[in-house]
């Protein structure tokens, strides 16, 4: 597998320049993983396939989910892409590396880690201030235009939300300088864990069910049912940062009223 990466890498680094592998390699990665993973979720909500497992029993109208995806292309191609463009000598005065020897399992394993840890705090205090009234109206309201989120959802927002919220995904990477292939993992990992966070179901199978600390879309999804004075669950991939400041509070109630019914039932 080691050996299958490095030729892998080779080939990229021969054919490729550092900077068509920062800013245009990136930027393919994450449209192909994001459009991968979060497409499949309108053809389940139209299709009606696995409904039972749908958080929400309200469906979103074709017009809004092709809004929502037109308005992301325009995202994508208008800010992501020239931020990545932008950044990139900053990330290379930072010690970002594309060359060999390619980093250890082991360093990877702990950089990613300590991205998940420093994005998920720098994300809870800044998505709680887009709460605040004034930032709701004018800025996070259009990431809240869909009460009943759908995965492609999770990149929906205002530009300027965009550049906010953004630099907690990239202030681990830009603290730790790492090797180009870190960054890409650390870039699937985090869209495939938003994607899933805005999915709109919750599975057996989903990784809230297995790792407690973990949000995951059932978390999430009361976050977007709310009113944004009401709502709390902030945190972007796990919960503790909601429970030690208590902006979970209504979420814990509302699943133990639901759990305590479901008893009744049976």
């Amino acid at each position: 597998m080691a050996s299958l990466v490095e030729s892998g890498w080779q080939y990229l680094v021969t054919h490729f320049s550092d900077f068509q592998l920062a800013c245009i390699g990136s930027f393919l990665l994450h449209e192909s993983v994001f459009f991968l993973s979060g497409l499949p979720f309108i053809y389940l909500e139209r299709a009606g396939f696995l409904s039972k497992y749908k958080i929400q029993t309200k469906n979103n109208t074709p017009a809004a989910q092709g809004k929502c995806i037109t308005r992301l292309l325009l995202y994508h191609f208008c800010v992501n892409l020239p931020l990545m463009m932008a950044s990139y000598p900053v990330f290379r005065a930072m010690g970002m590396r594309s060359s060999f020897p390619l980093p250890s399992w082991k360093e990877v394993s702990a950089q990613i880690l300590f991205y998940f840890i420093i994005e998920d705090f720098v994300f809870y205090w800044g998505h709680r201030i887009l709460h605040s009234k004034w930032l709701y109206k004018n800025v996070h309201s259009v990431h809240h235009e869909y009460a009943t989120p759908f995965g492609l959802t999770s990149e929906y927002a205002h530009p300027a939300e965009i550049l906010f919220l953004g630099f907690a995904t990239i202030v681990g990477p830009a603290l730790t300088g790492p090797h180009l292939i870190t960054l890409w993992l650390w870039m699937v990992l985090r869209v495939l864990e938003t994607v899933e966070a805005h999915c709109g179901y919750h599975f057996p199978w989903s990784l809230s069910n297995f790792f407690p600390l973990y949000g995951g879309a059932d978390f999430h999804d009361y976050h977007h049912r709310l009113l944004y004075t009401k709502s709390g669950n902030y945190s972007s991939t796990f919960v503790y940062m909601d429970w030690i400041f208590g902006t979970d509070k209504g979420y814990r109630r509302l699943k133990t009223l639901k759990e305590n019914g479901d008893m009744k039932q049976t």
